[in-house]
């Protein structure tokens, strides 16, 4: 079937599309240079284990978009978590798919008659992914977050606590992931899905660094989890929506440049607008601190070529462009862009005004995140070879890939 410009087989047998939230290739690193992933070692010499980019900016809902959409924002119109309505001045927090413009795969799957299940670890998510799914015996979307919520009428299941054999964890736990994975295994058992998105959180990558012991703990469940779903004769595909950055001193604090600040001392306060989009429901994640802000100008204030040559001086920034430029380089969505596209350093996080940030919600944590190029480089692997003409075709990689490699590039279908 045809969706977005690419074509895609249907699967005869399970297949499982996940989206390892947050995760760093250097988790996989230090996990598996201690022995501690034996499905992600066995993935790695029996399938396909590389790299691909992830869509810019890096942040949750852009990728997640981009990958059960197979296009980048500047198709599917999500370029952010948060973004300013240029027709009404308001913000907008993206919890929902008014702003998704094109059809998913998993619509059309579902709409084919493959049994479709959606599984997130975040409701914001789920409607923007659910989005066409007819809701019902062939089609479910469900979170973690909000597991105890769900119905037959609604969401394509009831009982999914039961199901899963447990409460619906908290939003800010390691076990918001497990049970997404959790779930699609009995999802998988119960034969309610042939074809199966799981999308779990970056809680664990948010507070902890790869060779810490609550990432590698994390890690080896997760493993554990991908292994059951391989052994249950499921075509197991995984990328990330984004990778992870240190975005802390020396001395442990945060290591930000507000840029509303910087330019209300040069031009005047009022003069811009700053919108940082990692913006969500998750705040404690990273306090809305990440490597990727856009600045929308007043009337009557600098020109963007003013503001432009006064940020390209500051070290700390490493891309500074114009809205438009910004979405020809990096294929964004122009209706989310601002007049000035601004992203930070590896390792530097970036703000609208200090004033405005409640850094007291990282907890005394160093502060982790991302949403700049620091970020891009995401893991792309499966659990079975990928036809060597299926990856001649596409030598540069990218994570909403994902879906045709699974479909097309490994045997999946007659």
């Amino acid at each position: 079937m045809a969706v977005n410009g690419r074509r895609y087989r249907i699967p005869t047998r399970p297949v499982a599309i996940l989206c390892l939230d947050g995760c760093d290739p250097a988790y996989l690193e230090a996990g598996l240079a201690s022995n501690d992933l034996p499905a992600f070692a066995r993935f790695a010499r029996e399938g396909f284990f590389g790299e691909a980019l992830a869509a810019m900016p890096t942040f949750t809902n852009p990728n997640n978009v981009s990958l059960v959409t197979g296009v980048p924002p500047a198709r599917h119109g999500v370029s952010g978590n948060f973004y300013l309505d240029r027709q009404t001045g308001e913000t907008v927090m993206v919890t929902g798919d008014a702003e998704l413009r094109v059809p998913t795969i998993l619509a059309a799957m579902a709409n084919a008659g493959v049994p479709t299940a959606m599984v997130t670890a975040k409701d914001k998510l789920r409607a923007a992914l659910g989005k066409g799914l007819p809701i019902g015996p062939d089609a479910l979307a469900v979170s973690a977050e909000r597991a105890d919520a769900a119905q037959a009428e609604t969401h394509g299941i009831g009982g999914l606590t039961a199901l899963v054999g447990r409460a619906a964890p908290d939003q800010y736990s390691a076990d918001l992931s497990l049970f997404v994975l959790d779930a699609g295994l009995r999802l998988l058992e119960t034969g309610r899905a042939r074809l199966l998105y799981l999308s779990l959180s970056d809680y664990v990558q948010h507070r902890h660094a790869p060779e810490s012991p609550e990432a590698r703990d994390f890690m080896r469940a997760l493993d554990a989890r991908l292994g059951a779903l391989a052994d249950a004769g499921c075509l197991v595909a995984a990328t990330a929506d984004h990778g992870m950055t240190d975005m802390a001193l020396p001395d442990g604090r945060p290591h930000v440049v507000f840029v509303g600040d910087l330019l209300d001392a040069r031009f005047g306060a009022g003069a811009a607008r700053v919108i940082c989009p990692i913006t969500d429901p998750f705040v404690r994640h990273h306090g809305a601190l990440g490597g990727f802000v856009r600045v929308h100008l007043s009337p009557g204030g600098p020109s963007v070529a003013d503001v432009i040559a006064f940020l390209a001086t500051i070290p700390e920034l490493e891309v500074v462009l114009s809205g438009e430029e910004a979405c020809a380089r990096f294929d964004l969505a122009p209706a989310m862009e601002g007049d000035v596209t601004v992203i930070g350093a590896r390792g530097v996080a970036l703000g609208a005004r200090a004033a405005e940030h409640d850094l007291s919600q990282l907890a005394g944590e160093r502060l982790r995140s991302h949403g700049g190029l620091a970020e891009q480089r995401v893991p792309f692997l499966l659990s079975e070879p990928l036809d060597p003409h299926w990856r001649e075709a596409h030598p540069m990689l990218r994570n909403y890939d994902i879906f045709d490699a699974a479909l097309n590039g490994t045997a999946v279908a007659p």
